[in-house]
């Protein structure tokens, strides 16, 4: 067990090489890989703090790029250029032009959870989403847009009210004591995809429901905390009140 001074010196080092970087570089980058479910992505820390430009993420593309996508960024920044959403600019994918959107608050916690806790735990700063398009040149937001490349990079300027990757119609396995009043208290992402949303851990097969993952989310918005639960993973809470908790889930892995 790690002591609460343990913890202390752990974020004393982390902030000092954030400062570091910030000092030589213009920013810290902090990288998350990808996994099965999820896509890697990358966000600044310290361009605000430096320059009073917003931060920014972007999401999808090989970690390499993500870091020199970012760092161009910050050298157009460095240089005195005000980035702003809606203006497709060139320059950061070669053959292919990039915009920015600015990212709702409420996505914060979900994904620049470290650049809050470096600024005191704080969203009172901006944050800009780097957006690429696909290989025809259509953005997300396009008719036409690579269907198979959507959840490479979730556009964190809309939909707060569902945060989950697949689309709102997407059928999931519940009882029908959810939909008499009880609080979800058990999840499941399958390896096979399937998510099962259950009241109980040992549901009665007789109450099955099939229902959008929407009307989930409508009845308890809560279920969005769970956007990120990978393949093969579980997530439990004693209460519709108490924090999620979450783990791989061991009878996948017998499978």
């Amino acid at each position: 067990m790690t002591s609460p001074e343990d913890h202390s010196a752990t974020d004393a080092a982390a902030r000092k090489a954030i400062e570091r970087n910030i000092d030589e570089y213009g920013c810290h980058l902090a990288l998350l890989s990808p996994t099965d479910y999820l896509p890697g992505f990358a966000y600044s820390i310290g361009l605000y703090q430096k320059f009073q430009h917003p931060e920014l993420i972007c999401f999808g593309l090989d970690q390499n790029v993500l870091g020199a996508v970012l760092n161009h960024a910050r050298d157009l920044i460095q240089a005195g250029e005000r980035l702003v959403p809606g203006v497709e600019y060139a320059g950061f994918l070669e053959g292919y032009p990039i915009q920015f959107v600015e990212v709702d608050p409420s996505y914060y916690s979900n994904y620049v959870g470290y650049g809050c806790w470096y600024y005191g735990r704080s969203v009172d700063f901006p944050l800009y989403q780097l957006v690429w398009p696909d290989k025809q040149h259509h953005f997300p937001w396009d008719d036409g847009f690579n269907p198979n490349w959507k959840r490479k990079q979730p556009l964190l300027d809309r939909n707060t009210d569902f945060k989950f990757y697949e689309e709102r119609n997407l059928g999931v396995f519940t009882t029908k004591q959810a939909f008499q009043g009880e609080p979800v208290l058990y999840v499941y992402h399958n390896t096979s995809g399937d998510w099962q949303f259950h009241t109980t851990e040992n549901p009665n097969l007789d109450d099955a429901m099939f229902v959008c993952l929407e009307d989930l989310t409508k009845l308890d918005p809560t279920l969005n905390d769970l956007y990120h639960l990978d393949y093969g993973w579980r997530a439990w809470r004693t209460s519709k009140e108490a924090e999620w908790e979450w783990e791989q889930d061991s009878r996948e892995e017998e499978e």
